[in-house]
């Protein structure tokens, strides 16, 4: 295959409001859109949006990779990216994949998504504007505030959600062994609950599998499990729970999608406040992929503050 033009910009898009989680409030969403273009004028675009708090390369490390190739690049070049650089494999990958296909976008009905309520007290009235607009999944992260607290504010939740909701819980590994007992112990008295987030850090593997074998509320890995290989070794190290798999920063998708349909894992598909380009790519994976039975975690379009567009040519020329 010929070269392709190479080209590459930065984005920055403004939360809504700042969305609080463990790792602090995260105010901007920045990443890196690329475009691939062959001699016959196809174009392929792709995202480069790195989660360095979940153990990919920083944006400034994925800027100088970018800058270090060249601007008629081989296709063969792609798959020689280290595995350093998850976000970046998924992103050249992606554009490569894009420019040689000519795939339809791929559409979900709204309850297939779960919405991502707001941290803390205010999704004890946000959930009710997104049940209205068709979602049924909700997901609330806890750890940022005292426990007795949160869970207070789960109970009240519990109470005013209708029964056919169903609410993930998302620590992001930020509890203890004995804050990670106290809520599986509630979750396991509330029909509500679909399953808890990444409880401990992601080397607490052993002692999560040992919740898995203690109480019925499901575990789901997350941080554990944010790249290719932390999948590979968590599987081979037993475990069988929900996978929550962020492909735009898991590495190249079509080493993802062999994992995926080598183990047929109980796999949930998730954002990364990505635009539509890693929405929409994530999204293709996912209809394969992860499980049909549970809402895809790409609820999150309601966080900023303009809408996303659907035309990637215009995305790419307005973020």
């Amino acid at each position: 295959m010929t070269k392709l033009q190479f080209e590459f910009r930065t984005y920055a898009r403004p939360f809504a409001k700042p969305l609080q989680t463990r790792y602090g409030l995260w105010e901007v969403r920045e990443g890196i859109l690329i475009r691939f273009r062959d001699r016959e004028g196809r174009v392929g675009y792709g995202e480069i949006a790195p989660l360095p708090w979940f153990g990919t390369e920083t944006l400034a490390q994925a800027w100088n990779f970018c800058n270090q190739l060249p601007l008629e690049l081989e296709p063969f070049a792609i798959a020689e990216i280290p595995l350093n650089l998850p976000a970046c494999q998924f992103g050249l990958e992606s554009a490569f994949t894009a420019l040689r296909s000519d795939a339809q976008p791929v559409t979900l009905p709204i309850q297939r998504y779960a919405a991502l309520l707001p941290t803390g007290e205010a999704a004890l009235t946000a959930w009710r504007s997104l049940w209205q607009q068709g979602h049924r999944t909700f997901k609330w992260k806890i750890g940022v505030k005292d426990l007795f607290t949160e869970m207070a504010w789960l109970d009240q939740l519990a109470q005013t959600l209708p029964s056919e909701a169903q609410l993930r819980l998302d620590a992001n590994g930020s509890l203890t062994v004995e804050t990670a007992q106290a809520w599986l112990q509630t979750c396991d008295r509330l029909s509500c609950i679909e399953y808890l987030e990444q409880p401990l850090p992601a080397d607490a593997l052993p002692e999560m599998l040992e919740f898995s074998y203690q109480f019925k509320t499901p575990i789901a890995l997350d941080e554990s499990v944010a790249t290719l290989a932390q999948l590979q070794a968590c599987y081979d190290q037993g475990w069988r729970g929900v996978f929550v798999i962020k492909p735009a920063i898991a590495g190249f998708p079509s080493a993802l999608q062999r994992f995926c349909q080598t183990y047929a894992v109980d796999a949930v598909f998730s954002s990364i406040f990505g635009t539509a380009i890693a929405r929409q790519q994530g999204l293709r994976l996912a209809a394969s992929l992860s499980n049909p039975n549970r809402a895809v975690g790409y609820g999150t379009a309601h966080w900023f503050k303009s809408p996303d567009s659907p035309n990637f040519d215009a995305l790419w020329q307005n973020l």
